[in-house]
Formats: structure tokens, C-alpha cells, sequence
């Protein structure tokens, strides 16, 4: 027997894994003692004997004559196994039995719960154990090669199976890719890089992935890294009406294939809490996806994860909105999701912010969604005093501003409280607002540019119709949360902002005005950029319109139409297919238009062109006229920039002479100081540029050609001479 002990320890027993899964340390030690016999086998096939005393595997042989050897010598084989005194002591141990019904009382998620929970054969339990033995000591590696006589081979294959089970057509059901141990991710197909690419079948490493190694093997170890497991919600936390009839679903449908629960809600909205809420109700556990976002495109990552949710029978939850979309549509969403097979008998909570992403998801891998409601005014206002506690003290004015002006569901607050909390003292005012307004991702892409506000109220000429007007809007604005909330308007009107036309010839002070209005208002203003909005293909300026709008219904803005007759033009008669899709993008604009919370400013040289159910629902209508010629002197006077001596300029002059816009005028200051100008760089401290008639007059001239319209000599005064001679 020294003989055979010396040969018995050539390749160690793995330790003892878990006292309590005797399944798991009987099939391990049947893999260890077959694997043992097979190295037994090799020595003596290839007509050679291990040195003695020495721990050693055999030498690689010709592969095409061990190929033809494996089926001729099987009955050599056999007999071998009963004749040589190692590979025989060997055979004789392979000879216990495990215990009938260990498996009964095993470990959820363990080696025996699986072999249990899939009513596994015992051949199915050996290829098992042969991947896991891998998988848990790769010094195995090394065996696997000498048995398999291929020093690039160190994962076992059916192949191998075959050759270690006594009876090799045993192995056979087993290359059915829906055998249990493939469809529920416990043992795949590794395709590794060089010697096995390409390999299918018989030849293709069978592994079983690390993270499914260690649930089944310790199946008391932490989960994997990146998945979180949530607390158990109070039962005190109502389910809404979607989310008890899912959990009813869920428990009415056994889990045979994947399924996945979209959770449909706005982005930051209570999905965790309502997840949490179906899974206390079905007595499960619920876990969050937490890893790198590049992890989600891995499909044979998901796999494992998922696999290990099922041994563990919890629920998996994707918490960061997943994209499932593919080509023209992946701005939707930043992340693409790459879905784990269909048959891995798990639960997937998914949380999307629109139907659209689930696009191209399985329809019948999906539940019914979950609908997990956008926060209302009360609740936002409930769950800011919550999160900030005592430091809401003094706060309850800006706290209710704040939450109609920032839309923010449950974790965006959460998310903001607990910044502002690290502010040592007093939680000011403009400290909440700051935070608020950093915490906002307003994002439009192509479709709007940020606007940095000019100008200041003073820089308005109007008249004192529109002045009144200008007035309103500005109170309306400021009036809103009360008027909504406190006198309960809001539930008439949807919470709707205000939505004004600016309409008026060019230069009027459209821009400007909607710039002091931000201002003022203390909003960001966006301008939409509708040569990027208004697309020729049929239903796409509808998606760039709810792009803009989604985009701005998180928080109050300003969104800036400029040329707007071009966009909410006159309906038309139908007479082709282009005619009605026209008009739905009007009818679609204008239902938008009545939902959005914010200030959205339209401005026009045509107004005559818009569409009159537009005009209606309108909150005001500002016409911008040209100046007459108390206003121009205003303006002439105001566009001086501060560091010009216009101590020479006859303002009384230019005013009554020419009849000119406010944005005209401004150029035309613009022009004559940069001819004004000496060119000889900045001017010593104090000092002043000198504005001069002859510049003004002649930019004047440059002016109204550039316009296309003309004016006789007389116009010009005594300063007709300089006309006269730009036209020589």
C-alpha cells in the first residue's frame, strides 16, 4: 500500500467545504478520486511509470494515437482499473454511496439545494463538481491538460466527463443546451481566446462562472460586488394599485424563465421604496445593481448575477434607468443593457422613465409595469422638512417656492438635503436655491443653447402699454406657487406656467426683453434652436419637441422660441399625408405648451401667420411697436457704451430723423465706435473714446442700405454733404 499512498498524494483532496452539504463534498472528492485514476490511467497508457516518490504528471503524448487509443483500449481500461493496485483502491473508494435524502434539508442556494432544486442525476451532479473543482483550486488546471493531453486545455469538457464516468453514454443528454445545469447558468460554455475559439460541443471548455462557484459552494459569503442588498421596507408603506397587483403576479406565476417588472416613473422617483414594498409583500429579499455601468452590456456577467439571484431567490433590481434601444433612439438613455438569457429562472425589476426603452425587450419576458407616480407639490414639500429636519427651521417660504420651481422627486431630495446639512450654521435662502439649481441636469443637447442674460431692466423701451404688460408677466411668475397652492388653481390649470408672445418687427426688443424676464426671475433661459427641432422626416419633430419639454419640466426655465411662426404656423387643409402629420405636430405642440410649468416665450416678426388656437392659449400677447421718437432718444442714449464722450452726438437729432429699431440703433453705435476708435490699444486709466457725428451719420447710412431701404438728403441735415459723398 506505501505504493498506492504514494500515488494518492500526486493530487491532494480538496478541504472539507461546508460540514453540512455532504452533496458538495461527495461530488467534489468523486471528481478528485476519478481525476486521480484517470492520471493513473495516462501514466500506464503511455507506456511509462512515475518516478518514485515524486509528486509529477504524466508527459504529453501524440495526440491523433491517443485519440485512436481512448476507444481501442477501453476494455484494457477497465481492466486496468481492477488490476493496478492504486487506480483499484481508487475504484473501490469512487464505490460509496451518498446518503439518500441529504439533499432535502440543504442550504437555499447550495451545491445540494441546486441538485435538489433541479432534480440532477448523478452524472449531471459530476459535471457539476467537475467545473466547480476548477473553479474553486486552479491548480487543477494542470490535471485537467495531462488528462485531456493538451497543455492548452486546462478546463474540463464533455469530452473529459466521458472519460472519467464509468459509463460514458451517460453524458450524452448533457450536451442538450437546455439541460438544466446550461439554462439555469450553473455551467457554460467558456469560449476562452487562441486554442479554443471556435470550439463547440464535446471540445468546448464547461465551466461554471466564479460568482455562481461561490454561492454554491459557500453559500453563506457576501454578495457579489456592486449588488446591494436593500432593507426591508415597515409595513406600514402602502402599495399603490400597479405595484399589489404585480406582487399578486409574481407570486401567482411559478419562476420558470426570466421576468422582468418594468418600473415606470420619472427619473428620481420613489422606484426603490416601491420595489421594496412588492418584494416585503411576497416574503422575498431585494437586491440593487450597483456595479460599473459598463458591467450592463456583459451579457455573461448578468448572467452570473442573475444565476446567483436564483440561488439565492431574491429579486434583482436595476435602479439606474437601463437602455434596451438601439441605432437612432440611444440618446434615451446613457447605458446599454444587455439582457441575461431568457431562461434563467430569475425576477428582474427594471426602471425606465418611458415604454419606448422597452422597445426591445422580449414581449414575453415583460410583466406588467409598475407605474410609481411623480411626486406631488405636498409630498415634495413633506419630504424636503423630513430630509433637512431641524435646519427646515425658517426655511418654510423658500421651501415652498423651491418646491413648485424644482420639481425633484423622493432621491434628488434626498440628495440635495444631505448636501446643505454639511453647511456649518444657518441654511440660507440662497444656499438652498444654489443647491437646488446645481443639482439639475438640463441638458437639451443640439436642440437649445444656454443664454447668459445682458441686460437690465432699465434697457427696456416700451411703451406704456407693453411696459404694463412686461409688468404682469413678471408678477404673474412670481405669483404662481401661491395662486396654485394656497388658492388652488393648480388642480384647474395642471399646474401650467405662463406662456407668452413677443411678437414685433425685427430689432424691437424681443431678445431682450426675455433676457431681463430670466433675469428678473432668477431662471436659466434656453434657446430653442428650431432648424435642429424641425426635422423634414414625419414624427421626428415630435420626439425633438418632447426632448425640449421633458428636459424643462424638471425645474422652472425659460424656454426662448425665437421665429416661432415657423414652428406654430397656421393648420392646413389635408390633402396628403405631410399636410396631417404638419398638423399633429402643431396639436401635439400646443398640448405641451399648456402642460409646461415654466415660462415659455414665443417671439415673431409674423404673428399674423400663427395659428389662432395657438393665440388662445396664450396667457398674454405683447406687441412690440417700432420706438417713436421720445423712446429712440431713450435708446440712443442708453446704448452709449460707458467708456464714450458722446458729448458731441445731437440725440435729438438722431431721433426725430430716423425711424429706426432699438436693435438698429445698436448696431449702428456699434459700427461708429469701431471706427471712432484710434486703433492704438486700451486708453490710460480715465480716459474716453470720442463718439463723433460723421461716424454715427455714416454708420447710419451702412445701416439702412443693409436694411435695403433709402432716405433723401434732406433726411441728413447739414450732415448731407457726408452722404452725398459715400455714394460718389
Amino acid at each position: 500500500m506505501t505504493a498506492v499512498r504514494k500515488k494518492k498524494e500526486s493530487i491532494t483532496f480538496l478541504p472539507e467545504l461546508r460540514a453540512d452539504d455532504l452533496c458538495a463534498n461527495y461530488w467534489m472528492r468523486q471528481v478528485t478520486l476519478r481525476l486521480r485514476r484517470e492520471i493513473s490511467w495516462c501514466w500506464h497508457e503511455r507506456g511509462l511509470q512515475p518516478a518514485e516518490g515524486a509528486a509529477t504528471l504524466p508527459p504529453f503524448s501524440d495526440k491523433v494515437s491517443a485519440t485512436l487509443d481512448m476507444s481501442r483500449f477501453w476494455a484494457e481500461k477497465q481492466n486496468f482499473y481492477m488490476t493496478d493496485p492504486a487506480a483499484r483502491y481508487l475504484t473501490e473508494e469512487l464505490a460509496t454511496e451518498l446518503p439518500r435524502g441529504v439533499n432535502k434539508h440543504a442550504a437555499q442556494g447550495s451545491f445540494g439545494w441546486a441538485v435538489e432544486k433541479l432534480e440532477l442525476d448523478d452524472v449531471s451532479a459530476f459535471v457539476l463538481a467537475l467545473g466547480l473543482t476548477v473553479a474553486f483550486d486552479g491548480s487543477m488546471g494542470s490535471v485537467i491538460a495531462a488528462c485531456l493531453n493538451d497543455q492548452a486545455k486546462t478546463y474540463p469538457t464533455l469530452s473529459l466527463a466521458q472519460r472519467l464516468w464509468d459509463e460514458p453514454q451517460d453524458v450524452l443528454h448533457l450536451a442538450d443546451p437546455f439541460h438544466p445545469l446550461f439554462r439555469c447558468g450553473l455551467v457554460r460554455y467558456s469560449h476562452h481566446s487562441g486554442h479554443y475559439q471556435g470550439e463547440t460541443g464535446w471540445d468546448a471548455p464547461v465551466t461554471v462562472p466564479s460568482l455562481v462557484a461561490s454561492q454554491l459552494l459557500f453559500n453563506l459569503n457576501p454578495l457579489p460586488h456592486g449588488v446591494v442588498a436593500l432593507n426591508t421596507l415597515d409595513k406600514d408603506e402602502a402599495l399603490t394599485e400597479t405595484a399589489r397587483i404585480a406582487s399578486l403576479r409574481l407570486r401567482a406565476v411559478q419562476e420558470e424563465a426570466l421576468r422582468i417588472v418594468p418600473v415606470l416613473g420619472p427619473k428620481g422617483a420613489a422606484r426603490r421604496e416601491v420595489v421594496q414594498a412588492i418584494a416585503r409583500e411576497n416574503g422575498k429579499q431585494i437586491v440593487e445593481f450597483r456595479g460599473d455601468a459598463a458591467l450592463v452590456s456583459d451579457s455573461q456577467y448578468l448572467n452570473s448575477v442573475a444565476t446567483v439571484c436564483w440561488l439565492r431567490d431574491v429579486y434583482l433590481f436595476f435602479g439606474k434607468e437601463m437602455d434596451t434601444s438601439t441605432g437612432a433612439d440611444k440618446h434615451r438613455a446613457a447605458e446599454n443593457f444587455a439582457l441575461p438569457a431568457q431562461t434563467i429562472p430569475t425576477t428582474i425589476f427594471l426602471a425606465v422613465t418611458e415604454r419606448s426603452q422597452l422597445s426591445q425587450l422580449p414581449a414575453n419576458l415583460l410583466l406588467p409595469a409598475v407605474h410609481v407616480a411623480a411626486t406631488t407639490y405636498q409630498e415634495r414639500i413633506e419630504h424636503w422638512k423630513k430630509e433637512l429636519g431641524a435646519k427646515a427651521k425658517g426655511l418654510e417660504q423658500t421651501i415652498a417656492e423651491c418646491s413648485r420651481r424644482f420639481r425633484f422627486e423622493r432621491e434628488t431630495i434626498r440628495a440635495v438635503c444631505t448636501e446643505l446639512k454639511e453647511l456649518s450654521g444657518k441654511i440660507t435662502a440662497a444656499d438652498f436655491i444654489a443647491a437646488c439649481r446645481a443639482e439639475l441636469d438640463s441638458d437639451i443637447g443640439e436642440l437649445a443653447s444656454r443664454v447668459m442674460p445682458r441686460f437690465d431692466k432699465e434697457d427696456l423701451v416700451l411703451p406704456h402699454k407693453q411696459h404694463l404688460q412686461f409688468t404682469e408677466i413678471l408678477k404673474a411668475m412670481q405669483s404662481l406657487t401661491e395662486v396654485h397652492y394656497g388658492w388652488g388653481t393648480g388642480e384647474v390649470w395642471n399646474e401650467g406656467g405662463i406662456a407668452v408672445l413677443f411678437a414685433g418687427p425685427p430689432g424691437t426688443g424681443k431678445t431682450m426683453a426675455a433676457e431681463i424676464l430670466a433675469q428678473k426671475l432668477d431662471l436659466p433661459m434656453y434657446r430653442i434652436d428650431l432648424s435642429q427641432v424641425v426635422n423634414k422626416y414625419i414624427g421626428e419633430t415630435e420626439k425633438n419637441l418632447k426632448r425640449v419639454f421633458d428636459a424643462a419640466d424638471i425645474s422652472d426655465m425659460v424656454l426662448f422660441f425665437d421665429e416661432a411662426d415657423s414652428l406654430f404656423g397656421r393648420r392646413t387643409e389635408v390633402s396628403d399625408a405631410h399636410d396631417r402629420y404638419a398638423n399633429l405636430e402643431i396639436s401635439y405642440l400646443l398640448e405641451r405648451m399648456e402642460r409646461f410649468k415654466g415660462l415659455a416665450i414665443l417671439a415673431t416678426n409674423r404673428k399674423k401667420d400663427l395659428d389662432e388656437a395657438f393665440l388662445r392659449r396664450l396667457r398674454y400677447v405683447v406687441d412690440f411697436p417700432l420706438p417713436d421718437a421720445q423712446e429712440r432718444k431713450r435708446i440712443w442714449e442708453q446704448v452709449i457704451p460707458p467708456g464714450a464722450d458722446a458729448s458731441e452726438l445731437e440725440f435729438d437729432f438722431l431721433a426725430e430723423q430716423f425711424q429706426l429699431a432699438g436693435g438698429n440703433i445698436r448696431s449702428i453705435i456699434f459700427n461708429a465706435c469701431l471706427q471712432c476708435a484710434d486703433g492704438a490699444g486700451l486708453k490710460s486709466e480715465g480716459a474716453a473714446g470720442s463718439l463723433e457725428m460723421k461716424e454715427i451719420i455714416v454708420a447710419i447710412k451702412r445701416e439702412y442700405d443693409k436694411l435695403n431701404r433709402t432716405l433723401s438728403l434732406e433726411q441728413y441735415g447739414q450732415h448731407a454733404e457726408l452722404v452725398e459723398g459715400l455714394e460718389q
